[in-house]
């Protein structure tokens, strides 16, 4: 515990010093460039902590954050506060139907007998982008019997995996949702009152949510995915952090898999064993297949 502190009776203020200090380890931590120009999200979105912890300064709430004890219990809560969660349900929808139209149909070729096909959505947030995966796949397989799937769902916050475990949702969140899939995999509060909905527990069950650093030199996982997610997550990085996060990715991508990049994200293949399909949208192949392929840009 933190112990008995002073409670602040003034709003503290971020110097440019311990703001630095910050920006310099949430960027070798967590990848995520910090500007100058940040400094005053950082300062509001670290005020509720102070006042939490009763202290009166940022210079007592990094000495803090820095000791062991500060990145054993309030490591995941600086986390919570400085990570920015944006996430929609069928975002970028034009993905969605590259997916089933035009990446599906490969991998039943291909696909063993027994075999799930692997997908990885890497940045998932509150849920909305691993449980609109969930549905889209779930619906392809309806249609194609012998089709089968899991989903690994991650993300750095513990707070937006809490919400994303539980799928539940304010009503209005799920406007993107077309009616069928709605009335299909989402239940509706049995009070009025409420206006929230609730991802089916079928539909939970096929996305299993874990807490990871997208920089750790290793991620663990148990087998190679068909499918990787990663959307939206390096516009927040610099070009080198950028480069490496891909290279980790790729070596977690099955030959012939996928990775699904956002709309504003552009990569150099030349780094990469990707070559793109569609508009943001690249293939893992052998170098030797890239020739001819032309640029990911």
């Amino acid at each position: 515990m933190v112990g008995n502190r002073r409670r602040a009776t003034f709003h503290p203020h971020l110097s440019t010093r311990d703001f630095r200090t910050l920006a310099r380890f949430i960027q070798g931590r967590f990848g995520i460039k910090v500007p100058d120009v940040k400094k005053g999200m950082i300062e509001a979105r670290l005020c509720k902590r102070l006042s939490r912890l009763d202290m009166g300064s940022y210079s007592q709430y990094c000495e803090y954050l820095f000791s062991p004890e500060g990145m054993e219990q309030e490591l995941s809560h600086f986390i919570d506060e400085v990570t920015t969660n944006k996430t929609d349900f069928f975002r970028e929808a034009n993905h969605f139907t590259c997916l089933v139209d035009e990446v599906l149909p490969g991998y039943m070729d291909s696909l063993k007998a027994g075999h799930k096909l692997k997908a990885w959505s890497c940045a998932c947030s509150r849920g909305d982008e691993p449980y609109t995966l969930a549905m889209v796949l779930s619906e392809y397989a309806r249609r194609n019997p012998g089709f089968d799937f899991s989903i690994l769902a991650t993300d750095i916050s513990t707070r937006v995996l809490e919400v994303a475990r539980k799928g539940v949702y304010d009503a209005s969140e799920i406007a993107p949702v077309p009616l069928a899939l709605r009335k299909k995999y989402l239940l509706k509060s049995k009070d009025p009152r409420r206006h929230l909905v609730r991802i089916v527990p079928g539909l939970r069950k096929k996305v299993a949510f874990r807490q990871l650093n997208l920089m750790d030199s290793e991620y663990r996982l148990d087998k190679a995915m068909d499918i990787i997610f990663c959307r939206n997550v390096t516009i927040y990085f610099d070009k080198e952090t950028t480069e490496q996060l891909l290279l980790r990715l790729c070596s977690r991508l099955a030959p012939g898999g996928y990775i699904f990049m956002g709309h504003s994200e552009f990569l150099d293949c030349k780094v990469l064993p990707l070559v793109p399909v569609a508009p943001t949208v690249y293939k893992k192949v052998r170098e030797h297949e890239k020739e001819g392929t032309g640029s990911c840009r």
